[in-house]
């Protein structure tokens, strides 16, 4: 295949060995890139019909622009716990969400792994599609599992009931949601004790909690000692306030009684005091009256 490209005052020429349809040929030239690849689409049809300075079809130039500006799509991510912990009898769950740029489609799919400690090889136990759980009925997991998920909220997890020692191990989860199929999976590490250990997190999360909550308490009885101690100077107050209003007016009742009782007092002194002179004269008058008769 042969073009020439002509553009202003210069002519350039490409040359581009498309590969020979029967198997065993020997190719020449170099094999074309997707990007030229859509310009020789883009501009064959110009080229084939002579025109010298014709533009590319814009459907075609559209495609090429995505195709070297767009990013390609998210590929999907699939979550897990790092590693659960169950005691002997008990069950576990073991979650799976995932992230996906597409809807969640019909054809979704989760599939679950299972690679025994210090084993290689990884096998299937659990399989969801089409709507169907399937779950493996001759493995070491026969009966046990027990699907708990739900698609239209991105969860694929499932639950082990009865666990045993022989259930330690690597889980994988792995979820297609087409067309969004690229991904990596997600693994979570199952331990099974004898009892289940009190994880140094746990620990320390009860010791923080029980600290934060000893500072409430001593707060709130800090607050309590101080709003009970408010209040009693508060009505201390009032009781001192009313007392002395009460004094007060004892006061200006006692200045008042004081004011009216003085102009009586005044006038019995002078009453006393005029009866004591008239007495004073009579008395005189008697003795002067005896010296006469004498």
């Amino acid at each position: 295949m042969h073009f020439t490209c002509e553009h202003n005052s210069f002519r350039t020429t490409e040359h581009l060995t498309c590969p020979d349809s029967s198997p065993g040929t020997p190719q020449s030239g170099f094999a074309p890139s997707p990007s030229q690849m859509l310009w020789a689409l883009a501009l064959g049809p110009a080229m084939a019909s002579g025109a010298p300075s014709s533009s590319p079809s814009p459907i075609l130039a559209a495609l090429l622009f995505s195709s070297l500006v767009l990013p390609p799509a998210q590929a999907i991510v699939v979550y897990t716990d790092r590693e659960v912990h169950g005691a002997v009898g008990s069950r576990v769950t073991l979650h799976c969400s995932f992230w996906s740029s597409e809807w969640v489609s019909d054809d979704i799919s989760f599939t679950w792994r299972y690679q025994p400690e210090g084993g290689r090889d990884a096998i299937s136990i659990f399989h969801y599609a089409k709507g169907q759980p399937y779950i493996d009925e001759v493995g070491t997991f026969k009966e046990r599992i027990q699907w708990v998920g739900d698609p239209r909220w991105k969860d694929g997890s499932i639950v082990i009931h009865n666990l045993d020692y022989s259930d330690n191990g690597t889980f994988t989860c792995d979820v297609k949601n087409p067309p969004d199929i690229v991904g990596k999976t997600s693994q979570v590490t199952l331990y099974v004790f004898e009892k289940v250990p009190t994880r140094y997190g746990v620990v320390l999360g009860a010791v923080i909690g029980g600290v934060i909550g000893v500072v409430l308490l001593l707060l709130l009885l800090f607050y309590l000692i101080r709003y009970g101690w408010l209040r009693r100077q508060a009505a201390m107050q009032r009781r001192l306030s009313a007392m002395e209003k009460g004094k007060l007016h004892k006061a200006a009742k006692d200045s008042t009684k004081r004011g009216r009782q003085t102009p009586v007092l005044y006038a019995m002194l002078d009453h006393s005091r005029s009866t004591k002179a008239a007495s004073e004269k009579k008395s005189k008058g008697l003795g002067e009256s005896r010296k006469d008769k004498k």
